[in-house]
């Protein structure tokens, strides 16, 4: 069994189950704050009995923030082995040029080919977001050092500045082109490889990212347009 990790399957099959686990926690991720759009149809916005003020307290209950050592052991997981996939790969081909070689796999999509690329973009700007609300939600209930900020300030205060409200956009469409080819992909790496399955694989995968991707544009440019007093 342990050898199996020398083979390519073995090697994604590990990058496929830490990369589900990370699109479960996206569409968790998108399912709460897209309760801040649905406040602002409600005129609960900013409001304490608002439905995002109440999922970020479900974020913060104490089975819930003893998750994210397992969350970030699976972001780091994932992101490292990604990296030494790609490195792996382009070994195994004699090079970078050579990776590139015309093939049914390297040449699948623009994504595919810069998924290592696209990791290093992510994981990059992620830093950058947990200094804005992980730092002042998660981890002041951890450390019972200071108080919880209230989740809608957050929200406006960050997004209301323009250059902030870009960066997260590119963020985001990072994880279109990287949830393109890497939801398919993890199925493929289980064994769900089959022409007519990959084909309809491929359409569902579009649709997840497509739908992830407006849904967190959509809660920023929401949160954008309050804090500018736009609605």
């Amino acid at each position: 069994m342990a050898n199996a990790f020398h083979y390519s399957i073995g090697r994604k099959f590990l990058q496929a189950i830490s990369g589900a686990f990370l699109v479960i926690f996206l569409l968790l991720h998108l399912t709460i704050n897209s309760f801040s759009i649905i406040d602002s149809f409600t005129g609960q916005f900013g409001s304490p009995e608002g439905l995002f003020a109440k999922g970020c307290e479900f974020m913060s209950l104490p089975i819930v923030t003893m998750m994210t050592p397992v969350l970030a052991l699976g972001f780091v997981i994932h992101i490292c082995y990604g990296i030494y996939l790609t490195w792996y790969n382009i070994k195994a081909r004699g090079g970078y040029h050579r990776y590139e070689v015309p093939s049914k796999a390297a040449a699948d999509s623009w994504s595919a080919r810069n998924m290592c690329a696209l990791g290093v973009i992510i994981l990059g700007v992620l830093f950058f977001h947990l200094t804005h609300f992980w730092a002042y939600m998660q981890l002041p209930v951890v450390t019972g050092i200071s108080h919880v900020v209230d989740p809608y300030v957050l929200l406006t205060t960050t997004f209301g500045k323009w250059w902030i409200l870009a960066i997260y956009i590119v963020w985001f469409i990072a994880i279109w082109f990287h949830l393109c080819h890497g939801f398919w992909s993890m199925f493929q790496s289980v064994g769900w490889n089959n022409g007519i399955w990959m084909k309809r694989l491929k359409v569902i995968g579009y649709v997840v990212a497509t739908l992830i991707f407006l849904g967190f544009v959509a809660v920023a440019v929401n949160a954008c347009l309050h804090a500018h007093g736009i609605i």
